[in-house]
């Protein structure tokens, strides 16, 4: 439990990314509504709350209005990792309601309940399904006269025992009028976003009296430790401290003669983006860039879309990944988010105190993507861009541009403004043979060559040669001598 000036004690949800999401925490003695349409896990949520925070001092009871036994219930839930069989009957209770809910009549439900609080004086109480206890409204009394009632009876009661409630409950719209949103004091709404084939859970905070909340749709995940919030913020993650040798104002970048072309090296904290087509030694860069970094006492993560860690060629950084001194973050998992990718590296950057960060190649990671979150992906990566910034890390990321010689682009999905600095690479045709050409675009705040330089591809990694002064046009795709 966790209290701020002038601020109600917060209880600690046990929720990964969820107490960011609420604000610090779920306010103390609150009256919650945890809303949404079947299969959003909205049970699972409330299950891992619940074993988070029940102790045999802060007893938890768990209503269930189900057709089936609490015995049922717990088979399945016993499945994750939070259940603790320990905490059963000692600092938790299932009661069902179900008898009393079949009969529509809601003072026996009530009665039940009251019961039931005033014999075991719980601190936390939870009724599942809600919905199902005020669907069948008492006999001769109109159904929303009834639940209103009920709603209100139930708050005060809750209120009075001093205990924090959740009532859990199918609705499919938040545009519908009910009484219960109105009694609540939180209202926590899960959706289940589904397009094409691909099905992306994502929570909203629609309320939380008393409480800043971070407003927005944030995804999560179930998996075998429950539910899993991915909502990083730019001002909850504090820099992490850098190695004493690493902390001058430039980063070399692994590269002879790259430093020299982008003015001294890429200005340290700065974003960086290497564009170019499909061959032309993005990669490679961005691994010189990473293991130049361990060279220099430094370390770092990459988020590799284009490769899987198991197929990587590149010796160097394998060795460097097998040493602990490059942490990879899982692209694998299906239906990924740009916030859950954001959380990811953002955890492994403060358990590595890494300083250098590798994201290859924003291409790759738009199809990594759900469908839903590609509509918005601009949006969601200078969100990311600003979360990472926050860390301190320097960032390369790599982006697949075809050789449009008539239309000089830097990024297919006009992100390049998001960067503090710009390295571009192209194909060109000289003497009937097929070569690459690099130059720095841009860096912000700093003088650079503006230079087109010829290089190549070895054993060794890129070997930047020199200018083609004798030649024009070659952007352009239509080279002549001058």
């Amino acid at each position: 439990m966790s209290t701020g000036t002038n601020r109600l004690p917060c209880l600690d949800t046990g929720v990964a990314g969820l107490n960011a999401v609420l604000g610090g925490g779920l306010p103390e003695l609150s009256f919650n509504l945890i809303a949404g349409p079947p299969g959003c896990g909205k049970t699972t949520l409330a299950h891992q709350m619940m074993f988070a925070m029940a102790t045999p001092e802060r007893r938890a009871l768990y209503f269930t209005v189900l057709g089936e036994p609490p015995l049922k219930m717990l088979r399945y839930q016993q499945q994750f990792d939070f259940f603790d069989l320990d905490q059963l009957n000692r600092s938790i209770r299932f009661v069902s309601l179900a008898e009393e809910a079949a009969g529509g009549d809601l003072n026996r439900v009530l009665d039940h309940i009251v019961a039931e609080v005033q014999a075991h004086e719980p601190a936390l109480v939870f009724v599942d399904s809600f919905h199902s206890v005020v669907q069948t409204p008492p006999h001769g009394e109109p159904a929303p006269m009834g639940t209103q009632h009920f709603v209100q009876k139930l708050g005060v009661l809750m209120g009075s025992c001093q205990a924090t409630t959740f009532l859990i409950g199918e609705y499919f719209s938040e545009s519908e009028s009910n009484p219960v949103f109105t009694v609540a004091d939180g209202l926590i709404w899960l959706r289940q976003c589904v397009q094409g084939n691909s099905v992306v859970r994502k929570m909203e905070i629609m309320k939380m009296r008393g409480q800043a909340t971070l407003p927005g749709l944030h995804t999560f995940r179930i998996n075998s430790t429950g539910v899993q919030v991915f909502a990083p913020s730019p001002h909850q993650n504090p820099s992490p401290p850098l190695p004493a040798q690493a902390r001058s104002d430039r980063v070399t970048m692994g590269v002879p003669g790259l430093d020299a072309m982008m003015g001294g090296g890429l200005p340290r904290g700065y974003s960086l983006l290497v564009a170019g087509p499909s061959g032309s030694g993005k990669s490679i860069l961005a691994s010189a860039f990473l293991a130049e970094g361990v060279r220099q006492g430094e370390t770092g993560v990459i988020a590799a879309f284009e490769q899987r860690p198991h197929r990587w060629r590149d010796t160097v950084l394998t060795a460097l990944i097998d040493s602990g001194q490059v942490g990879v973050v899982d692209t694998r998992v299906d239906m990924l988010s740009v916030d859950e990718i954001a959380q990811l590296l953002i955890t492994e950057i403060h358990h590595l105190r890494a300083s250098r960060v590798v994201i290859d190649s924003l291409s790759g990671f738009e199809l990594a993507l759900a469908p839903t979150f590609r509509d918005d992906f601009r949006g969601a990566l200078s969100r990311m861009m600003a979360a990472l910034a926050s860390t301190g890390v320097t960032v390369l990321m790599t982006s697949e541009l075809e050789d449009r010689y008539n239309d000089l682009r830097f990024s297919p999905y006009g992100a390049a403004f998001l960067t503090d600095a710009i390295i571009v690479q192209r194909y060109v045709e000289l003497d009937s043979r097929l070569q690459r050409v690099m130059a720095v675009v841009k860096v912000r705040q700093s003088s650079h060559s503006n230079a087109l330089h010829l290089f190549h591809i070895d054993a060794q990694g890129l070997q930047i040669g020199a200018l083609v002064p004798d030649r024009e046009g070659l952007l352009g795709g239509q080279p002549s001598r001058r």
